[in-house]
C-alpha cells in the first residue's frame, strides 16, 4: 500500500470523518497527526490508535488561526520527519434561510470552511512545492456542486473550496510540482455537523432526513484511504458520496 508510512495531517479530527479516517489510515500503516479544538477527544483517539499498534500525534488546533495550523504541520515534520498529505476536514454547517440573517454564522462558515482550508494549504504548500509531491484532501459537500435552499452561505463556502482544489491541481500540473488534490462532495453522513445548526426549523428537518438516510463516517474514511493509496502519478480528484437511500 502507498498509504503505509505516509505522514497525514488531519483537521477536524476529534470526531466523525476525521476520527474514522485517522483510525483507518493508521491501521493501514500511515502516521497520522490530528488537529482539533477538543484536547480530551484527541488524546483518546491517539491512545486508541497507539493501543492498536499505530502511530499518531496530536495538537490542539483552531483552523481559523494560521499559526496554529502551521504548528500542526510543523509537529508532523518534527515527529515523523515530513508531511505527505493534509486532510482539510474541519467544518461547520449552521444552515438557515438567507432571510433569517444569521450573519455571525455566515462569518463563522467563511472563517472555518473556507479560510480554514486556505490556512491548511498555506501551511503545506512550501514543503509540497520543494519536495515536488504532496496531496491536499478537502471536505466539500454536495452543496458545493448543486444549490440547496437553506444552505446559501454554507454552499457558497463549499463551491469556493471546489474551485480552489481544482485550480491547485491545474497550477501544480503547470508548475511540475506533482501536488494531488481531492475534493469530497458529501451527502448525508452522520456526524456532529448537525449539532452546529441553530435555526430550529432547519435543524428539525435535517435531523429527520439524516435519521432516515444517513450513513456512518467510515464510508468517507474508506474513500480517503483509497485516494491516498493511489500511485503518485494518479490524481483521483473528485468523489461524490451519497447514501444509497438518498434520492
Amino acid at each position: 500500500m502507498t498509504v503505509k508510512n505516509k505522514v497525514v495531517v488531519i483537521t477536524g479530527a476529534s470526531s466523525g470523518i476525521g476520527e474514522a479516517s485517522a483510525k483507518l489510515l493508521a491501521a493501514n500503516g500511515a502516521k497520522v497527526v490530528l488537529g482539533a479544538r477538543r484536547e480530551a477527544r484527541l488524546q483518546e483517539i491517539v491512545q486508541a490508535i497507539e493501543a492498536a499498534g499505530g502511530q499518531a500525534a496530536y495538537r490542539v488546533t483552531d483552523v481559523t488561526k494560521p499559526a496554529e495550523v502551521q504548528a500542526l504541520v510543523d509537529l508532523a515534520k518534527t515527529q515523523f520527519g515530513g508531511i505527505d498529505v493534509i486532510f482539510n476536514n474541519a467544518g461547520i454547517m449552521p444552515t438557515s434561510p438567507v432571510s433569517a440573517l444569521h450573519t455571525e454564522e455566515w462569518n463563522d462558515m467563511v472563517d472555518i470552511n473556507l479560510k480554514g482550508v486556505l490556512n491548511g494549504v498555506a501551511a503545506v504548500m512550501p514543503d509540497f512545492t520543494k519536495q515536488k509531491h504532496g496531496q491536499i484532501i478537502t471536505t466539500s459537500s454536495v452543496a458545493g456542486i448543486k444549490s440547496f435552499t437553506g444552505a446559501g452561505v454554507y454552499g457558497a463556502t463549499k463551491f469556493a473550496v471546489r474551485n480552489l482544489m481544482e485550480v491547485i491541481r491545474m497550477e501544480s500540473a503547470q508548475e511540475g510540482t506533482n501536488i494531488r488534490t481531492v475534493s469530497l462532495y458529501l451527502a448525508a453522513i452522520n456526524t456532529e455537523l448537525l449539532h452546529t445548526i441553530t435555526d430550529e426549523d432547519a435543524k428539525a428537518g435535517m435531523e429527520q432526513f439524516y435519521a432516515q438516510v444517513g450513513i456512518t463516517p467510515d464510508a468517507v474514511a474508506r474513500v480517503v484511504n483509497f485516494a491516498i493509496d493511489q500511485p503518485e502519478d494518479v490524481n483521483v480528484n473528485e468523489f461524490t458520496i451519497y447514501p444509497t437511500k438518498q434520492a
